[in-house]
């Protein structure tokens, strides 16, 4: 069979539902992304004997995270949050109200704009409004506009959301001086700045500073526990006192005040303790491994080199294709590389996402370069 024909043939197969795909992954012995393959028992498991517990978000081990976390991001105070899509939507609105304002300036690859079901403007009666272009970072002049380009946002917002490092674009990040200019124009009219650092703890070495010194500028910063770090769900907003304590009402009032947040903040200090120190270690081997696709046809790395511990490869194949053969070698040699292939705007051409952790440290460059050299190769 031709290798057009086997393509034609894989695009034509039914798409292997999440419940074949995690089967599939667990029958895997090796892996290339993230933690590799620890199960919530395990996870549990790792919490230390002696954790205190708490009732209701109050006292124990989650304020233990909470002061760990307001720590590192040099900010007064931190509540501990269930998840991300909650915290940013509570950061947002207490900004909001503050400023009797309801426009937030965001990317649009967004989290809120693509992935919450429009819930700050159904929820907290906030209307987004993306700047710049889908393709590359939001840059000073989208904001304050500039003879021959686009036109200045005239709009006063209550709260310009800055994603670090930008997720969908591959893991970019401004320049120090891009990123201050930023602020400094979101403060400029009388907006909050917010971080959504969801990967905050990856772009450490990009900047050569501390979280802390990152965080500085921003009013708050969110930042989440199972991506990077490799703990259960949760998340943490971080920043000044009062705002602070708005947000854990907020908390009360959107569900989030559990009897037990215990296991999960308690997974969070661990994973905190355990990986921070290994993110020079992460974003090293992405380099390395990004290195080793050069002059590979039909594989592209973005960005090159990538700026953090992640980066996108895009394949000259399409996504179907790309997802069969990324299957036959995981059930033919149990090495578990993608699941999921993403489309691009270019008809026939696909993207995966690699975030190294403890998973990939292991790998060579040649053992890469030829495991995607069989996944093109199908």
């Amino acid at each position: 069979m031709t290798h057009k024909a086997a393509a034609l043939q894989t695009s034509a197969s039914p798409a292997p539902s999440m419940a074949e795909l995690e089967a599939i992954r667990q029958s895997c012995t090796r892996f290339l992304g993230g933690h590799g393959n620890r199960t919530t028992a395990e996870q549990l498991a790792a919490i230390p004997a002696d954790t205190v517990e708490d009732h209701y978000g109050e006292g124990g081990v989650v304020a233990d995270l909470e002061r760990e976390v307001a720590e590192l991001l040099g900010k007064p105070a931190a509540v501990f949050m269930p998840s991300g899509t909650m915290t940013q939507q509570i950061a947002l609105r207490v900004h909001a109200d503050r400023r009797n304002r309801r426009t937030v300036l965001w990317h649009p690859h967004c989290h809120l704009a693509e992935h919450e079901l429009e819930a700050p403007e159904r929820l907290h009666g906030l209307h987004g409004r993306a700047v710049g272009r889908r393709n590359r970072l939001i840059s000073i002049h989208d904001l304050r506009g500039e003879p021959g380009g686009p036109p200045p946002v005239a709009v006063a917002p209550a709260a310009l959301l800055l994603e670090l490092p930008q997720r969908d674009l591959g893991g970019q990040l401004p320049t120090w001086d891009e990123l201050m200019a930023q602020v400094d124009w979101a403060h400029s009219v009388g907006a909050a700045a917010h971080m959504d650092g969801a990967r905050l703890w990856m772009c450490g070495g990009f900047y050569d500073r501390s979280f802390a010194e990152i965080a500085e500028p921003f009013d708050t910063a969110y930042v989440s526990f199972y991506k990077d770090i490799g703990a259960l769900a949760g998340a943490a907003l971080a920043g000044p006192d009062d705002v602070i304590a708005e947000a854990r009402e907020w908390r009360l009032r959107h569900g989030g005040r559990q009897w037990t947040m215990w296991p999960h903040a308690a997974s969070a200090l661990a994973g905190l303790k355990l990986r921070l120190p290994r993110m020079p270690a992460y974003r090293a081997k992405a380099l390395e491994l990004a290195a080793a696709l050069d002059g590979l046809p039909g594989a592209t790395v973005l960005p090159s080199p990538p700026q953090t511990s992640m980066f996108h490869i895009v394949f000259a194949r399409d996504a179907a294709a790309m997802q069969a053969a990324a299957l036959r070698v995981a059930r033919e040699d149990r090495i578990w590389t993608w699941g999921v292939f993403a489309g691009t705007d270019v008809p026939g051409f696909s993207k995966a996402e690699l975030s190294v952790g403890d998973a990939a440290l292991d790998w060579t460059p040649a053992d890469f370069r030829s495991i995607v050299e069989r996944l093109l190769a199908g």
